[in-house]
């Protein structure tokens, strides 16, 4: 039997739920083991903490996990946990559709991890069902509504938990997150968000080096990430609402969080991370909508953050075809500005170190850069084997709730601080989530300056 969902549903009244003067949030710190830096390549730097980056996992006991939601990034990251180390297996695993189940099912099948019929559960409730057998780790990969419920059912049956971005849609899911993400520090429990750049090497180690003053005081940012229009699904005659979303439920706003939230959070959690993960004072945003064919999102964001020293970091997106494309996230300091991958730069534009990525035919590889999906997952079972927690929860609700500040201020046409968005009470989706009609919910583009008052 399917557990019927509830969820208020409040899906434009952005303005109308928020308050200001709200108490401060929960903070949960960061657990990170360190290295340090010799030099920057421009001069001394000072120690910086920063993950280490192990080729695996420690061995240890086996350790069983439980994928709840089969998709793509689901069934990738299954396998990055299965190659994080020794003695590490999927063992249960959860969809709402047994179609996408059995793919899933039948890939991991084909590399040897064998799923029993009794561990596989289809329906709304199949995220318990996994979490209850007798799994030692939850992988959380649905879309990103359920993300809050599922996590705080994980949490209460005391799980260690891999959770993929972006941990919600709006601003009660996020600060729900928060919440639960408390609970698990308390519990001893670890959890590793899929904000993958925190977990590359070589971002890493440009990192350590800006954070130790490479490129000076930090005074301005740039981001933008352009690209194609993402996959969609036509409806299908006998699809009822309710499915027709979920199948394309990266084009719907309450199943993503619209693109900002769901894909764009990498390039804002990167620039937050490099500028020292300060809270913006708010979001200057304004966005559109011109070639996506189905849902009730946008297609461009460009949003500007201002911060309390009066430093402003512009962050830009677009999903259209047939346009030029680009990545960058530049971040610009009174000494000099790096791209936050692999370079720092002087302020003439000269470059004052590059990351030395080895050739193949290199004897040395130890500044090779592994997959950073894998490496994730190995800092999951490293914490977990070694018995020192990690817990990167606060820094991945702070970069949600950075990109839902921008999607609303694009939406409404306002600008939208940090006060409200952790005030707000706006809840996305349906109240109730089953198969069947959604009458709450239509394809409806929002207009800016049509907010309610």
């Amino acid at each position: 039997m399917n557990q019927k969902m509830k969820f208020k549903m409040n899906r434009r009244n952005f303005f109308k739920s928020s308050a200001f003067g709200v108490a401060g949030t929960l903070s949960v710190p960061a657990f990170l083991s360190g290295c340090s830096s010799k030099d920057s390549g421009s001069g001394k730097i000072r120690n910086v903490v920063v993950p280490e980056i192990l080729p695996s996992a420690p061995d240890g006991r086996t350790l069983k996990a439980g994928l709840v939601g089969c998709g793509g990034r689901g069934t990738g990251a299954a396998f990055n946990f299965i190659a994080a180390g020794k003695g590490l297996q999927i063992t249960a695993l959860g969809d709402v559709f047994p179609d996408r189940l059995e793919a899933c099912r039948s890939a991991l099948a084909q590399s040897g991890q064998q799923i029993a019929d009794g561990n596989c559960f289809a329906g709304f409730d199949a995220y318990r069902q996994v979490i209850d057998a007798d799994v030692d780790v939850v992988l959380l990969c649905t879309p990103p509504i359920f993300r809050p419920l599922h996590f705080e059912y994980a949490i209460s049956k005391n799980k260690h938990c891999f959770i993929e971005k972006p941990c919600a849609v709006d601003p009660v899911g996020a600060r729900q997150m928060m919440a639960i993400g408390k609970r698990a520090e308390q519990q001893g429990l670890s959890v590793i968000s899929g904000t993958i750049r925190r977990s590359q090497k070589d971002c890493i180690e440009t990192y350590r080096r800006v954070a130790g003053g490479a490129i000076g005081d930090i005074v301005s940012a740039h981001v933008s990430r352009m690209g194609g229009s993402l996959w969609y699904k036509k409806r299908e005659p006998e699809w009822n609402d309710m499915e027709y979303m979920l199948r394309n439920w990266v084009n719907f706003c309450w199943t993503s969080g619209d693109f900002v939230v769901e894909q764009f959070i990498h390039e804002i959690d990167q620039m937050s991370w490099f500028t020292g993960d300060r809270k913006p004072l708010r979001a200057e945003a304004n966005g559109g909508r011109q070639r996506r064919v189905t849902g009730d999102m946008y297609d461009h964001i460009s949003i500007e953050y201002l911060y309390e020293n009066g430093s402003r970091a512009h962050c830009t997106s677009r999903q259209i075809s047939g346009c030029d494309t680009q990545n960058v996230i530049m971040v610009y300091g009174t000494k000099g500005y790096t791209n936050c991958n692999n370079t720092i730069f002087n302020l003439d534009g000269s470059v004052a170190w590059k990351y030395p990525y080895p050739k193949k035919e290199d004897a040395d590889q130890s500044m090779a850069v592994p997959d950073p999906y894998v490496q994730e997952l190995i800092r999951l079972v490293t914490a977990i084997r070694t018995g020192k927690p990690l817990n990167d929860v606060d820094k991945h609700v702070q970069s949600t709730l950075m990109a839902i500040m921008g999607r609303e201020s694009a939406y409404t046409g306002k600008f939208v601080t940090w006060e409200q968005i952790m005030a707000s009470n706006q809840k996305l989706g349906p109240e109730t989530i089953d198969f069947g009609e959604v009458p709450d919910i239509k394809e409806e583009i929002p207009v800016a300056g049509l907010a309610p008052k």
